[in-house]
């Protein structure tokens, strides 16, 4: 049920953004704790962001979750991760965190 979109205006080759989706992928569901058959990540490079007046490597990402706790605990985790794989200082990352209750979250024809 987590659901990780990060928009960067770092450009990545197919296979480094493969490897990076599946890295999220993996770290986020340790992170939280939940089981990565829920996981899904979305990944976009190369988009058109500037922030702060400047084009200098930036990130949004949304992170959707049933259940959301310690959202600097996963401010922290987040921009470290895309500082060390993209170049991206946390500075230039904006994080937008969604706990949405479980009867708000579909799947497999029913609710969480």
């Amino acid at each position: 049920m987590p659901y990780l979109r990060v928009e960067t205006n770092v450009e990545l080759q197919a296979e480094r953004r493969k490897a990076l989706l599946n890295l999220l992928s993996t770290r986020l569901a340790e992170t939280l704790g939940k089981p990565e058959a829920y996981m899904m990540v979305q990944l976009s490079s190369g988009v058109d962001l500037a922030f702060a007046g400047s084009l200098e490597p930036a990130a949004y990402v949304e992170l959707k979750s049933i259940g959301l706790a310690e959202t600097q605990q996963l401010s922290r985790f987040i921009c470290g991760l895309l500082q060390s794989e993209l170049g991206v200082s946390p500075q230039r990352i904006y994080i937008e965190f969604i706990d949405i209750p479980p009867k708000y979250w579909g799947w497999n024809n029913s609710t969480f």
